[in-house]
């Protein structure tokens, strides 16, 4: 999957909408609520690396499992990780499936946590 793959498929989720809060780093909402982190991050072993961050549990413990999996592709996200973020890296040995499984979850859980009036 490439990064306009990913925002395309965030995209075509009732209600997602594309923002950048900061500048250069892109994100997907649903309502008010980011459900993916989107951005490309320098790695020393070569070119950029497109990463996204994705809700993967409702705590640091529940999303363990897929970093438990995937060492080398999924870690905590930076200070947000405690409350069941990871940063999964495109293209690395989680598949694409997976990928959009967890884009699925991090979706739902968003959706799940807001306020009647605000679900699409």
């Amino acid at each position: 999957m490439m990064k306009t793959d990913i925002v395309e498929y965030c995209l075509a989720k009732p209600g997602a909408w594309l923002d950048e809060p900061w500048e250069g780093d892109q994100v997907v909402k649903v309502a008010d609520k980011i459900f993916a982190f989107l951005g490309s991050v320098d790695d020393s072993a070569g070119p950029a690396t497109t990463r996204i961050g994705l809700k993967c549990g409702r705590d640091l413990d529940a999303a363990a499992e897929l970093r438990a999996r995937y060492p080398d592709d999924v870690t905590v996200s930076a200070y947000i990780g405690r409350y069941g973020w990871n940063s999964l890296r495109v293209g690395g040995a989680v598949p694409d499936d997976e990928l959009r499984e967890a884009i699925d979850g991090s979706y739902d859980a968003v959706v799940a946590a807001l306020p009647k009036s605000k679900r699409p």
